[in-house]
């Protein structure tokens, strides 16, 4: 990764609660706004506005689950202006309120990928919470199967594949399957609504608490079209500091990202 991508990546995660402006990023790391947008985004994926929203949605999940913290003062602490502003940005990318989000529920089956919140529900817990299985499948829904890489020195492992509207994941998937897997295997995920997706997947111990974790995404979108197959490749790596952190819930019977009903919404635990 470049030098100044790190650099930059380090002063959002340090000054996530201040006003950020492309220029003081820029300037930050003695480049220009054009090569710097340029080269973040070659590195990461994404725009340096899109990566500090990423930090902030994060830390406000985090401060939500983990506190008894007031939303209003929440809202101060991530770098939000607005009480109000931040409810609707919130409701609309993870899929219910941020009260909604101190169910406990919600914190049972959640998945997070940050260096200071390693998190991946057991199998144990999604089938405790009746999600271990498929939903009634959307109509004329498509199947997209995902080519799963992992590193030769992994072991058996639980691998959640799951199906996003965005390049970060924020709210449930629309569709996933969880699973072990030992080394490179295909995970076949059907019912999945026609439209342009996002693949998404996090491996490690089948242990709410685990101490690595395996990430990956595909390298761009997949479409997904009524009654027909799509293919992905997701490699999978250990996580990086330089990484957006990640945090969501499977609970899709709270997403409304999508308008859809709770029984639109597949999980299936192979």
């Amino acid at each position: 990764m470049h030098s100044a991508v790190r650099e930059a990546i380090h002063l959002i995660k340090s000054r996530y609660a201040e006003p950020i402006t492309l220029g003081e990023l820029a300037s930050s790391v003695f480049v220009s706004p054009y090569h710097f947008c340029r080269v973040f985004g070659k590195a990461t994926g994404l725009t340096p506005g899109r990566y500090l929203a990423a930090v902030r949605m994060f830390e406000a999940k985090r401060l939500l689950l983990t506190t008894s913290l007031r939303v209003t003062d929440i809202v101060c602490s991530v770098g939000y202006n607005s009480t109000g502003t931040f409810t609707t940005r919130f409701t609309s990318m993870v899929g219910m309120t941020p009260t909604q989000y101190r169910d406990p529920d919600v914190q049972a089956l959640l998945v997070a990928m940050a260096p200071d919140l390693l998190r991946l529900p057991s199998s144990a817990t999604l089938r405790a919470a009746g999600v271990a299985h498929a939903s009634p499948p959307v109509h004329r829904g498509g199947t997209v199967m995902v080519a799963a890489e992992l590193p030769l020195a992994v072991g058996p492992v639980q691998v959640l594949v799951g199906i996003y509207p965005e390049r970060i994941p924020q709210g449930a998937p629309v569709a996933y399957r969880y699973g072990e897997m030992n080394g490179s295997g295909l995970m076949t995920i059907a019912g999945v609504p026609a439209g342009r997706w996002h693949i998404w997947a996090v491996a490690g111990q089948d242990n709410e608490s685990p101490q690595w974790l395996l990430s990956g995404r595909s390298v761009s979108p997949v479409v997904v079209r009524p009654d027909q197959s799509a293919r992905a490749t997701v490699r999978m790596r250990e996580l990086s500091p330089n990484d957006v952190p990640v945090a969501l819930s499977l609970a899709p019977w709270r997403n409304r990202s999508l308008d859809m009903q709770p029984s639109q919404l597949v999980g299936a635990a192979a």
